[in-house]
């Protein structure tokens, strides 16, 4: 195995980018950590827990320890090596505060650029921690089209854009082929973090972002929506069906006292995957190229 110290630092950059789209969070812990300690010292209390109570040896150290938090620490083998110090990560914010504090920052921003910033400089999320990029909107706000994609993939988070690589170019050659450019479109997605390793964001993480990508809806005011995929779509439309049900269907989508018409369809990176499905989503395109008429 090489030792970083062996790599250049274009090879150390294209491991260090390997690792973030595989999803790794962190490459080493703040403190070191005696992991063969720690197992000796979690197999000692697990025995001495399943001992009998008159059996237990039990140190004067225990018998404080124990006085001082109420008797619930386990007693440790004589001999037996501590647990390492529990090492510090970013914690997030409680998720009920940290909703409340992605409205406020969020109802504070009175343009898109305020709410870019905004966005950049909460910390109440989990998935900014792991993430390279905050994805913001990209576009013509005022173009009166949102297109809105789930959340950022590797290439998004790597480039700091939506819909990048090689979902991105097929969606432009989509948009072409109605007479549209990303240019001349507002293009976004739900969450502006990639969550570690793809995976769907939580419900708390889901409610914390959702002001956000609300108040960019409030303050582009599209006249027509696409929505890209299955989280998009049940996001602004509800319910729980798969994008195979709801694509293709013109719907009303109303908060904050606006009703946009939405037209859901498959993900560039959906049909990358099952070409067969750009046929489906061919109509779905000339429906909405007939709605913006």
């Amino acid at each position: 195995m090489n030792a970083a110290s062996d790599l250049n630092p274009a090879e150390l950059a294209a491991l260090l980018h390997f690792y973030a789209d595989a999803g790794v969070e962190w490459l080493v812990d703040d403190e070191p950590v005696d992991r063969i300690a720690q197992f000796e010292a979690q197999k000692a209390a697990r025995a001495q827990a399943k001992a009998p109570a008159s059996t237990r040896e039990r140190s004067p150290q225990d018998g404080a320890s124990s006085a001082s938090n109420g008797g619930s620490a386990p007693s440790r083998r004589p001999g037996a090596a501590a647990p390492p110090p529990a090492t510090t990560a970013p914690v997030s914010v409680p998720a009920g505060q940290a909703v409340e504090a992605a409205r406020s920052a969020a109802n504070a921003a009175g343009s898109l650029a305020e709410l870019k910033t905004a966005i950049e400089t909460f910390h109440g999320c989990n998935l900014k921690n792991s993430a390279r990029s905050t994805v913001f909107a990209s576009g013509d706000p005022t173009s009166g089209i949102a297109i809105i994609g789930p959340m950022p993939n590797a290439d998004d988070d790597r480039d700091g854009a939506p819909f990048s690589g090689r979902a991105g170019d097929l969606l432009d050659r989509m948009l072409a082929a109605i007479g549209l450019s990303r240019d001349g479109v507002l293009m976004t997605n739900v969450i502006p973090w990639r969550p570690p390793g793809n995976r769907m964001p939580s419900a708390a993480e889901m409610d914390i972002c959702q002001p956000f990508i609300e108040r960019q809806i409030m303050l582009a005011r599209p006249k027509a929506l696409l929505l890209l995929g299955n989280f998009p779509a049940r996001f602004f439309i509800g319910g729980n069906g798969t994008i195979h049900t709801m694509r293709g269907k013109w719907q009303t989508v109303s908060f904050a006292g606006m009703e946009i018409p939405a037209l859901a369809t498959f993900h560039p990176q959906e049909l990358l995957a099952t070409p067969a499905n750009k046929a489906l989503t061919w109509q779905d395109l000339l429906a909405f190229q007939h709605g913006l008429q």
